[in-house]
């Protein structure tokens, strides 16, 4: 088995601080400069120092991001540089193949959670923990993440789905400004210091596009509304509307110019979170309309007067307290702008109702200057508190995609940071804790929980020591006592809190625990806790009474009679609740505190929290003052050494980050299997089809590491396999995707090859099938049409016979009906002479051509001219020598002609009845204008007068 050995520690110890000593040395005179290592990791030695001197060079060389191991260290720069979150950047970090090669940016640890949540390994949801002092930067890192996750998530197909994704992301990025407003201040240590904590899931659907995104807050420290610590500011919405308002909105709100209020300190200073404009174009994009806009700033305004009403002590206890000069005014418009009664208000924060005895008897007692303090403040932190709920509740409606269209999600949680006031108290402690357990988070998910799988799993390790909070954990939260428990117990009691006994309780029962200490020189009751970030005293002074937060009903009863449509909606009349009435004796229900729900919350997103892959960005603060190219260096020390970040550098560079399991790595690489040349099979269990089949289910231990030692014989890369999971680098597993692409290429080329193949024959196929198809085609279209043709003449052939056996049989009908001779036709003739031999002839040759003269006669396009005179004179058959030696005679002076048709043999009868060729029907002489065709021609050319014109003639 490969096995991983951590090398520190090794040789005595006098000789490893020489070595460590020479070492530091040379590293810190090196010529290769400090601002260029990127990755802490590579430092050499890891020691505090080093680690300080190579941030403090990068922070001067304005590069404000370093990787240290699995944490992103996050330096504040306390200026402007739009360059480094500009769109084109995020791009940049998207698109790349690997992003781990590019500079350490917050856009490398939300391109990493991007791709590890359609991880084919284990897709599993992803968490970025950002964390850090206040003022360090952590609300501007999920901004910018936010912003990242916005970008890089939408990308739609279509037009409509472009459309939904800008509406999502325009929403999902103006809950920013919105929840800042009404839950960040100006404090001590920052401009825009959250006030409460947010885990913001952003939902993702299959095809990783965001479909939206979900807040969870915690502990907003409503206490800010009523009081706030010398030099520090309340929320930023009610300097918004203070300097935003316009001059209407300032009259119906009653906000004149150069108005003061006790609850507004510091209005002068202008930061640029005092933007109202940007606020109210948030809420209008989260669908916020104006008239419900300008109904949450006049209940603002109406705080704000409210703080003014200052009572005075009235020195009676049987009388109310009485109200401080121009109090009065401050009240009826406190009353008017929150739609409440003025007296009924005035009554309610002045007197108190007691319920008493079997009957629930009431009395009316009135209050002490304190407790009218007290009562008013509790009002404005109960209407505060239920506006803020409210508008995270609008926000999640707004933004919160359906069950069942996302799959997966990312979750960023940016809290507050750890605080220590000179006057820390209940918010301070609360805080605190959070921070311990998110740091008791990292500590449990990498540096115990990573050294301890290697000593599982088999490899060879020599523990770093670390700086564990647990113990401190423990006293804040452990059972069955601890701090929380005390403070929760003394609110159960039925008696007045007192400061100095829950000291000399949290003292007497936490006696000897090293992370509880007591500062002797305090005037006032307190203790001090040991965090893992440094000591932080908080004063016993008012614990109780916060960690109760008790709201009189008599507030709530107030609040519900309201007339404001908003105060309607925020506090509904229930007339079946009896929870009003304050219960007593034994039916006194356990008192649900702030630290109870705090630490349930708490338990709740550590749920989530682990059942993610977890990512670290630590936000570090170069100084207090908030100035850019200023390093403190022992300020950041401090930071260093409370977050634990030495450590984690340690153990990441001896370590390995990715860890998966045998079966998940075979599924994922076995197929590395085919860069091996084809030889003959492995020893452990290769398998002769070239590594294609699958192994069995239940696959020994055994069998499977020999899997995997052929999977590296095939890719050599330094991987370490333990008992059941495979350990290994980031740079490893860089290798072995590279690899994996080879061979998923070679497979593709393969497919492609194979399906250009089958292409190509199918193709081949289909070509031949189809010249078959029309080949065949062809011949039957011939076929048809030679049938065609033939059917038609035959047709043709058909209709031709019959119409010349019909006139053959006309012609011989009509020759056959009527005979004559050449006796017959002496009385007709004017002379009885015989014909002359030139006549003879002539009548020969119209006999024997009488044919031609037909066609000549009947054609649609007769022959003219000329051409009729060589046509005639070549069927004449005439000698060729001068026309005039022919003499040709009329045939008025001949016997005359009926017709002219060819005589039968043996006959001499000529047919003139029914013939188309005969002169006239009865007279046996010609008549000229009824005779037709070629004897027309030739009578007309042998009418008397017209010798000369004669064809013959003019043939000359």
């Amino acid at each position: 088995m490969l096995q991983q050995v951590n090398g520190h520690g090794s040789g005595s110890e006098a000789h490893g601080r020489e070595s460590l000593r020479e070492d530091l040395q040379e590293f810190l005179g090196g010529e290769a400069p400090l601002q260029q290592l990127d990755d802490l990791t590579k430092v050499n030695p890891v020691t505090p120092e080093t680690v300080l001197r190579c941030l403090q060079a990068r922070y001067m060389a304005d590069t404000f991001y370093t990787n240290a191991g699995c944490t992103l260290v996050a330096l504040n720069p306390f200026k402007p540089v739009p360059q480094l979150y500009s769109p084109k950047l995020m791009r940049e970090y998207h698109t790349a193949s690997q992003p781990q090669t590019l500079k350490p940016h917050i856009f490398t640890v939300g391109e990493q959670t991007y791709r590890n949540v359609k991880s084919l390994i284990e897709p599993i949801n992803q968490s970025v923990v950002v964390s850090g002092e206040s003022g360090a930067g952590k609300t501007w890192t999920s901004r910018c993440l936010m912003k990242f996750y916005a970008v890089v998530a939408a990308s739609p197909t279509s037009w409509e789905s472009h459309k939904v994704a800008e509406r999502i992301e325009q929403r999902i990025l103006n809950s920013n400004p919105v929840m800042e407003a009404f839950g960040n201040a100006c404090t001590l240590r920052n401009n825009n210091s959250s006030r409460f904590g947010k885990f913001i899931q952003l939902q993702l659907n299959g095809a990783q596009q965001m479909t939206g995104a979900a807040v969870q807050t915690y502990l907003l420290e409503k206490t800010r509304v009523a009081c706030q610590a010398p030099s520090e500011r309340n929320f930023h919405i009610f300097y918004q509307i203070y300097k935003g308002a316009h001059a209407e909105e300032r009259v119906r709100w009653h906000l004149p110019e150069g108005a003061a209020f006790s609850w507004l300190p510091h209005p002068e200073r202008t930061l640029e979170e005092d933007c109202f404009e940007v606020t109210r174009e948030a809420m209008l994009h989260l669908g916020i309309d104006v008239p419900t806009q300008d109904n949450i700033f006049q209940a603002l305004a109406g705080l704000l007067h409210l703080g003014n009403t200052q009572f005075a002590d009235s020195g009676n206890e049987a009388q109310p307290c009485p109200l401080v000069d121009d109090a009065q005014c401050s009240v009826g418009t406190s009353a008017l702008l929150l739609g409440l009664p003025e007296d009924h208000l005035l009554e309610t924060l002045r007197i108190r109702i007691i319920r008493a005895g079997r009957g629930q008897q009431v009395f009316r007692k009135p209050c002490s200057q304190a407790e009218c303090d007290t009562r008013r403040d509790c009002l404005a932190k109960l209407v505060y508190a239920r506006l803020f709920d409210w508008l995270v509740s609008v926000i999640n409606s707004s933004i919160c995609a359906t069950p069942n269209s996302w799959t997966s999600f990312i979750g960023l949680l940016d809290v507050y940071g750890f605080e220590s006031f000179p006057s820390n108290s209940l918010e301070q402690l609360c805080i605190n804790y959070a921070n311990e357990k998110l740091q008791q988070h990292f500590v449990a998910h990498y540096l115990r929980a990573q050294q301890e799988e290697y000593a599982v799993e088999g490899l060879e390790w020599s523990f770093v020591s670390y700086q564990d909070n647990q113990p401190c954990l423990d006293l804040i939260e452990g059972s069955p006592i601890s701090i929380c428990s005390l403070i929760n117990e003394e609110c159960r009691l039925n008696r007045p809190s007192s400061a100095a006994q829950l000291q000399t309780r949290i003292e007497s029962a936490l006696t000897g625990h090293p992370h509880l200490g007591r500062d002797r020189l305090s005037r006032e009751p307190s203790f001090i806790v040991l965090h893992y970030a440094g000591p932080v005293q908080y004063r016993t002074a008012g614990l109780v009474e916060k960690n109760k937060d008790p709201i009189p009903p008599e507030l709530t009863r107030l609040l519900q009679q309201s007339q404001d449509r908003l105060l309607k909606a925020l506090f509904p009349a229930d007339p079946e609740d009896k929870s009003q009435e304050e219960p007593s004796g034994q039916n006194r229900a356990p008192v649900l505190t702030v630290v109870s729900k705090f630490k349930a919350s708490l338990e709740q997103l550590l749920q989530v929290l682990h059942g993610t892959t977890p990512h670290y960005i630590r936000c570090i603060k170069p100084n207090s003052q908030a100035q850019a190219q200023i390093f403190h260096p022992e300020e950041v020390l401090s930071q260093l050494e409370a977050c634990g970040l030495v450590e984690t550098i340690h153990i990441s560079a001896a370590g390995f980050p990715i860890r998966v399991s045998h079966r998940n790595f075979m599924e994922r690489y076995e197929l590395l299997r085919r860069l091996r040349p084809a030889t003959t099979p492995g020893s452990h269990g290769r398998c002769p089809d070239g590594g294609r089949s699958k192994w069995p289910p239940c696959t020994e231990p055994a069998t499977l590491r020999g899997l995997l030692q052929d999977i590296l014989r095939a890719l050599p890369a330094p991987l370490h396999c333990g008992r059941t999971k495979v350990f290994m680098t980031d740079s490893t597993l860089e290798l072995l995707e590279h690899g994996r692409a080879q061979v998923l290429e070679q497979c593709a080329r393969h497919i492609q090859r194979g399906w250009r193949r089958h292409r190509c024959r199918t193709q081949a196929r289909q070509k031949r099938a189809a010249v078959l198809i029309q080949a065949a085609v062809r011949s039957w279209l011939t076929r048809k049409h030679i049938r065609q043709l033939h059917a038609a003449a035959t047709v043709i052939k058909r209709a031709w016979r019959e119409w010349r056996i019909r006139m053959a049989f006309l012609a011989s009908e009509e020759l056959d009906g009527v005979e004559e001779t050449h006796s017959s036709q002496a009385p007709c003739s004017p002379s009885s002479s015989p014909l002359p031999p030139a006549q003879t002839r002539l009548q020969g040759a119209i006999t024997r051509l009488w044919p031609l003269g037909l066609a000549l006669a009947n054609a649609a396009v007769g022959v003219h001219g000329f051409q009729r005179k060589l046509v005639v004179f070549a069927c004449l058959q005439l000698p060729v020598g001068s026309p005039r030696s022919c003499a040709v005679q009329m045939p008025q002076e001949q016997a005359g002609v009926l017709s002219i048709r060819a005589l039968p043999q043996g006959s001499i009868r000529f047919h003139c009845r029914k013939s188309p060729l005969r002169y006239a029907d009865t007279c046996p002489g010609p008549s000229p204008d009824s005779v037709t065709g070629f004897n027309q021609i030739l009578l007309e050319r042998h009418r008397p007068g017209h010798v000369t014109s004669s064809p013959l003639t003019q043939l000359g």
